[in-house]
């Protein structure tokens, strides 16, 4: 009866262990997925968005660390020729590491009248009179904490 009870519950357990080791090799490549392969795509995705909204005149960064605008792109050779500082030089747009700004950003807040800007809130700022109260006060606080630290030393004498 014993070794029934026993074949019976080695049986199990034998099957139990190997429905964990699936579970933990799926478990495994589910955190690879989520860690490791999800964000590459989103950055991929972000990259290619930046590439298909490059224009003349923007200012970009290579991936060798290379600053300069947009002069020209050729869409068919996939190149891009960047004007650093009078020199022209053709990459091929993987080498565009990230687009530092635009002219059409310029375009956009030069185009806003001054009245669309928020207004400062000077309520919390300290007026002139304020700040040199403050300064004072702080002035009288350091000499009167150099004057007691004297009178300590004096004391030590």
């Amino acid at each position: 009866m014993n070794s029934l009870t026993f074949g019976i519950l080695g049986a199990a357990s034998a099957g139990a262990s190997s429905y964990s080791g699936i579970i933990l090799i799926l478990l495994m490549i589910a955190l690879m997925y989520f860690f490791m392969i999800r964000p590459q795509q989103k950055q991929r995705k972000q990259h290619q968005d930046m590439m298909s909204n490059l224009h003349p005149g923007d200012e970009v960064v290579t991936i060798g660390r290379l600053h300069g605008k947009i002069d020209s792109i050729n869409e068919t050779d996939r190149t891009v020729t960047l004007d650093c500082e009078g020199i022209y030089l053709t990459f091929d747009m993987v080498a565009i590491a990230r687009v530092v700004k635009t002219d059409s950003s310029k375009e956009n807040t030069a185009d806003q009248p001054a009245s669309a800007a928020p207004a400062a809130d000077t309520s919390d700022q300290p007026t002139a009179d304020e700040k040199a109260s403050a300064a004072d006060k702080a002035a009288t606080d350091d000499s009167a904490a150099d004057s007691a630290s004297d009178q300590a030393a004096d004391q030590e004498k």
